[in-house]
């Protein structure tokens, strides 16, 4: 069957665009931020977006709770969000499915070569903290049973009950892997639950382990107990802008504005950040205000 020039030409253009999505220009005027769909990366998403309209000309379209990584990094890729917060871990194991492996600047380092050469995306400096996952048990839990560390928890698991978002479910950092590590075994296969749910389902004795977070604000809130990782399964996961190299050229006023935002938020600050959203449900741009007025960011 002969394909006509213009049809030829349609059908090359599409698969173009399909192939090469980091080729495509950047918003002209504008920075769209993404975030993942749970406090933290809100409140990092809203913190990148009130840093840029403070220091720049540019307007920020913010495109929020896009559900989890493989979304944010589609989105990013097909340029319809310009940069997004992720974590250092996250990146190495869940997108470029890479054994976990190294100290937390040779991991960066790994994210950001690999990220630049396969994608047309960098990373902008590490935001300061560092967002590993947390095994986390009730209070009251840990100091019946004297519990404190990962390795202990086998004895204790097939009369538990774990609940995980579906996508610690999923990743290769995540149950499957934890699980093989420390011969874990639950009494039932874990639920799959949204990831703001979890902590109140501990609390409320639905489940007895989850997988949440160490800068969760609702662990001290709620008497949750983090049970120590001390096999090391986890990679670091410092919490980093991705960005899109095309809209730092563009825009190369962005990079001054990641550059002084780099260290600037402890774990106990970040912590202190999602508390402030989940436990006492402030709105979310009052609280990222406050914070960068407090550290001489914003005026």
């Amino acid at each position: 069957m002969r394909i006509s020039p213009t049809i030829l030409y349609v059908l090359v253009l599409s698969a173009a665009t399909l192939l090469f999505p980091t080729c495509l220009p950047s918003h002209a005027n504008r920075i769209v931020i993404g975030s993942k769909n749970f406090t933290e990366s809100f409140i990092l998403g809203e913190l990148i977006a009130q840093e840029i309209e403070a220091h720049t000309q540019l307007k920020v379209e913010r495109r929020f709770y896009l559900a989890g990584t493989y979304i944010c990094q589609q989105a990013i890729l097909a340029g319809r969000i310009d940069l997004y917060p992720e974590y250092t871990g996250t990146a190495l194991t869940a997108i470029l499915k890479q054994e976990a492996g190294g100290d937390k600047q040779a991991v960066y380092q790994r994210v950001k070569d690999e990220y630049e050469q396969r994608f047309g995306l960098t990373l902008g400096p590490a935001l300061g903290f560092n967002d590993t996952f947390a095994m986390e048990i009730r209070g009251e839990d840990a100091r019946r049973l004297k519990i404190k560390t990962l390795s202990q928890a086998p004895a204790f698991a097939p009369e538990w009950r774990a609940g995980f978002g579906y996508e610690f479910m999923e990743r290769p950092d995540g149950y499957r892997g934890l699980a093989a590590t420390y011969g874990l075994h639950f009494a039932e296969p874990p639920r799959v639950m949204d990831l703001g749910l979890l902590a109140r389902a501990l609390r409320d004795h639905q489940i007895d382990l989850a997988a949440g977070n160490t800068t969760d604000g609702l662990i001290p809130a709620l008497d949750l107990f983090v049970l120590e990782d001390d096999k090391h399964y986890f990679p670091p996961y410092e919490a980093v802008p991705v960005v899109r190299e095309g809209t730092l050229r563009q825009h190369p006023e962005i990079s001054h504005v990641l550059a002084e935002l780099a260290g600037k938020i402890s774990n106990e600050e970040m912590q202190r950040l999602n508390y402030s959203a989940d436990g006492q449900h402030r709105d979310v741009k009052d609280v990222v205000r406050e914070f960068l007025k407090g550290k001489g960011l914003v005026q």
